[in-house]
């Protein structure tokens, strides 16, 4: 059961969506009072709301100049990729031995949804869906929340992965590799899937943005 969003949560999410699908580009000015006035709230939430934002690096605030959509850069790909891998090996590692088949067969129908999804929009969140649901497991509450701000920092970047770049069929066949390595209880071979999967992204958007 999942605990009611605060406003600022709520925000957070409304603007992290607009900067994924591109709506409000890079260097894009955030100004509170601005923000306040088209949301309807005091700028405290939506001074909390840009914090949140700028812990997951999407948004970048100077001390005179304010909040800015932060610039994609390939170190801050680099750095969120290899700071996945960290979390998610373990997540993966630690789940394995809980992994029921009931939830290998809902990470397998979010890929499915995935094959059928038309818009470009929902593979970034379906995409931390199926990552979620294999490491759900794991009995860390903390570890899983690291891991979804390091997939929300990463979104804007896995949909440009899964659409600009047609990297969608790629992506879903190493899923699927993660997948029946855990059907088959191959711990060693999930973690190395998981490993080449993430890996794999991570150079291609290092590639796409130089």
């Amino acid at each position: 059961m999942q605990k009611p969003q605060t406003v600022a949560e709520q925000i957070a999410n409304i603007l992290r969506e607009a900067i994924a699908e591109g709506s409000l580009t890079a260097g894009t000015p955030l100004r509170q009072d601005e923000l306040a006035a088209r949301f309807g709230f005091s700028r405290m939430p939506i001074r909390d709301a840009l914090r949140q934002l700028e812990t997951e690096g999407i948004v970048s605030i100077h001390p005179t100049r304010g909040a800015f959509v932060a610039q994609m850069d390939s170190t801050e790909i680099s750095e969120i990729y290899a700071v996945r891998e960290l979390l998610e090996i373990e997540a993966l590692r630690l789940a394995y031995p809980h992994l029921t088949g009931q939830m290998l067969d809902e990470a397998a129908a979010v890929l499915d949804q995935i094959d059928m999804e038309p818009d470009v929009g929902r593979w970034g969140s379906l995409n931390r869906v199926f990552h979620l649901t294999l490491y759900g497991a794991c009995g860390n509450a903390r570890l899983l929340g690291l891991i979804e701000a390091q997939h929300n920092a990463a979104d804007r970047y896995v949909r440009i992965l899964l659409s600009n770049l047609d990297y969608r069929a790629r992506s879903q066949a190493e899923h699927r590799e993660i997948l029946a390595a855990c059907r088959a209880r191959n711990r060693e071979q999930g973690l190395m899937w998981l490993s080449r999967h993430l890996r794999d992204g991570s150079e291609a958007l290092v590639k796409f943005t130089k």
